[in-house]
């Protein structure tokens, strides 16, 4: 039996309680923590690490990137290829919002720096965006080929950051009290009335016409 980190000390107490209600000798009913078989590799717990680690990275939430004047999606942090200290994200994938151009050109982010880039623009705005690195010096080689977005042209939403839910107090889950019982048995009542009085208006207006039509009528 392989036992897991943090476990082995819930094991050792578990056996020695065992061994006081049997009123058996515990050194021959304890089997002490290191006595355990151990099976669990290193690789078992570098898997099982990374799966926290995924957890922990799921519960946190990702990131959805946004055009900033037109609020349409042009990705999410699932793609992420990383970022600089020029005030660029970048992404490995991106939606179908994003429009590249057809156009090369030289670009210069810094002095001595020259790439050819073609730009990225929103396809619901036509606002530029970012751009894509065809060609880079080597200090650069970590921007080519990918999506790279200013900064200052996106708008990001958490995803689960939202916290507004249906109140208890809502209508469609309020109790039906006393009260509110009399206040909806009363206006059926009502309602009901206004029902009544209406046929009977309609009734009285249907009887004078039938009157005016025999009056009409030729003996």
């Amino acid at each position: 039996m392989a036992f897991k980190k943090g476990t082995r000390e819930k094991v050792s107490a578990k056996l020695r309680q065992l061994a006081d209600e049997s009123s058996i000798d515990e050194k021959t009913r304890i089997l002490h923590v290191d006595e355990v078989p151990c099976n669990q590799t290193e690789d078992q717990e570098e898997e099982e690490d990374q799966e926290d680690q995924e957890d922990d990275d799921q519960e946190e939430g990702s990131l959805v990137f946004l055009c900033a004047k037109c609020n349409l999606t042009v990705g999410d942090s699932l793609s992420w290829s990383g970022s600089d200290e020029d005030g660029e994200i970048h992404l490995s994938r991106v939606t179908d919002n994003v429009v590249m151009g057809t156009e090369n050109h030289l670009y210069e982010p810094r002095p001595g720096r020259r790439c050819l880039i073609v730009d990225l623009s929103c396809k619901g705005c036509q606002s530029a965006l970012g751009m894509v690195y065809l060609s880079t010096p080597k200090a650069l080689d970590y921007k080519r080929l990918a999506f790279c977005f200013q900064v200052q042209q996106l708008e990001s939403y958490l995803l689960g950051s939202a916290n507004q839910k249906m109140s208890a107090e809502s209508p469609l889950e309020q109790p039906l009290t006393l009260e509110k019982r009399g206040l909806v048995e009363q206006q059926l009542v009502e309602m009901k009335t206004l029902v009544v009085s209406m046929a009977q208006r309609l009734q009285s207006i249907e009887g004078g016409l039938q009157v005016d039509l025999d009056e009409s009528l030729p003996l």
